[in-house]
């Protein structure tokens, strides 16, 4: 037992070595994620493109307003990004928000959640349904602002009520969908939702992408907990 001792720079060359593997284990990781997030946004928006097109044109013809509304969010490690989306709320709907704050469906919770707002259109309340409303962060994904899976992105507002633990959301890329995402999604509390992300955040890898991928189909198809 004693040799151990007697030969540091042994002990010091493997743990360097152990650390390298590790290290390219998860750089190899991360380059996996990013080939799955391109080769399926492309499929995606090809196979896509013509629901694209329709639910474009009949918003448009719903009141003459901008098809899309893009907001500010918040990326990794703090990064602020353009994050597109169907627009599903009547135009002014940031303006009459506030009046709404009281009526949140979870008062004191960090995100806004109100099954019956009345902002959302009658489109709006199918696309949201069903996550079409999502679709155009396809393009936050192909240009990296974005991955299939991660933590979905907060806005700025949410960000600033964040406790520490919670930021710890903030340290990967945000995704298109995780694990609350195909649990619950809308149905879930933020303090649970901050749970499974940091879970997602300590065990992902490719394996784990497909399979919440795969989960995300019959989710985004039946709607339970979208609104």
């Amino acid at each position: 037992m004693m040799r151990q001792y007697r030969n540091p720079s042994s002990q010091t060359r493997r743990a360097k070595l152990k650390k390298r593997l590790w290290t390219l284990v998860i750089q190899a990781t991360l380059v996996l994620k990013r080939l799955l997030d391109i080769l399926v946004t492309l499929v995606a928006l090809i196979l896509l493109s013509p629901l694209l097109g329709i639910v474009s044109l009949i918003i448009k013809l719903t009141d003459g307003g901008p098809v899309f509304y893009v907001q500010t969010r918040i990326g990794k490690q703090g990064k602020p990004f353009p994050f597109p989306k169907f627009r599903s709320m009547v135009i002014n709907a940031d303006k009459l928000k506030d009046n709404l704050l009281n009526e949140a469906d979870r008062k004191g919770d960090v995100t806004f959640k109100m099954k019956k707002d009345p902002r959302v259109t009658a489109i709006g309340r199918f696309i949201r349904r069903f996550s079409i409303d999502e679709l155009p962060q396809l393009w936050c994904v192909l240009i990296g602002d974005m991955s299939i899976v991660g933590p979905r992105p907060p806005v700025p507002r949410e960000v600033a009520l964040y406790t520490q633990e919670d930021r710890r959301r903030l340290e990967v890329t945000p995704g298109l969908t995780g694990i609350w995402q195909v649990s619950g999604r809308s149905e879930i509390g933020f303090k649970q939702q901050v749970e499974l992300d940091v879970l997602y955040i300590e065990s992902h890898g490719f394996l784990l992408d497909i399979k919440l991928i795969l989960k995300t189909i019959p989710a985004v198809l039946t709607g339970k907990g979208a609104y």
